[in-house]
């Protein structure tokens, strides 16, 4: 098996080989300020296991322990580094996110009040439509 992804303008992809480790999603603060939302979720590879098919990711040390990789063309969080053998990947950075499901939640006590209620909130469909079409420059799910 093998699971591909990378950022969001394709300036840095990889490839995993072999089955990824245990998927979670973190609300502690420091992942919600490193994902720009409510958690981060993250599943854990072995080093050994991964390819930087394209580019080089940029990197911010978060703590005495933890350095965190990103693009910096587009600033796609791609990168939970804290040890010599295994590194964990933003699971939405993946070109199938959902092959990765997350089985564990972490640091529920930073999680916000309002999630418990996400599955509750009315769903509406898009803003726009086709007057002002959107044009993406989102590099395609797949490797090119």
């Amino acid at each position: 098996m093998g699971l591909s992804g990378g950022c969001q303008c394709g300036a840095v992809r990889f490839r995993v080989a072999g089955q990824p480790g245990r998927a979670s999603i973190c609300h502690c603060r420091m992942c919600q300020k490193a994902f720009g939302g409510p958690f981060g979720a993250l599943v854990t590879v072995n080093q050994a296991d991964l390819t930087w098919t394209r580019g080089e990711r940029a990197t911010f040390q978060s703590s005495d322990a933890i350095r965190r990789g990103f693009c910096a063309a587009c600033g796609t969080p791609l990168t939970y580094e804290w040890s010599h053998d295994k590194i964990d990947l933003a699971v939405f950075a993946f070109d199938d996110p959902s092959a990765v499901e997350p089985v564990v939640q972490l640091a529920i006590d930073s999680r916000p009040a309002w999630m418990e209620h996400l599955a509750d909130m009315p769903v509406r469909a898009p803003m726009g439509g086709s007057a002002s079409p959107v044009v993406s420059r989102q590099h395609p799910d797949r490797d090119t």
